[in-house]
């Protein structure tokens, strides 16, 4: 019983670069912490400006 299986080893990351996944982390968490108090106070803004 001759099967044709090719096994991949999971821990061989094609697409992936695993050196600097801390700094990816910290990147993407104050990035999405700036973007998301930008967006706040930009709406905190809008506000003032509309109930006047």
């Amino acid at each position: 019983m001759d099967v044709n299986v090719r096994k991949h080893d999971p821990r061989e990351h094609v697409n992936e670069e695993p050196r600097n996944d801390l700094g990816d982390l910290m990147n993407g968490f104050f990035g999405m912490t700036t973007f998301m108090a930008v967006v706040f106070f930009g709406m905190v803004i809008i506000k003032f400006l509309i109930s006047k």
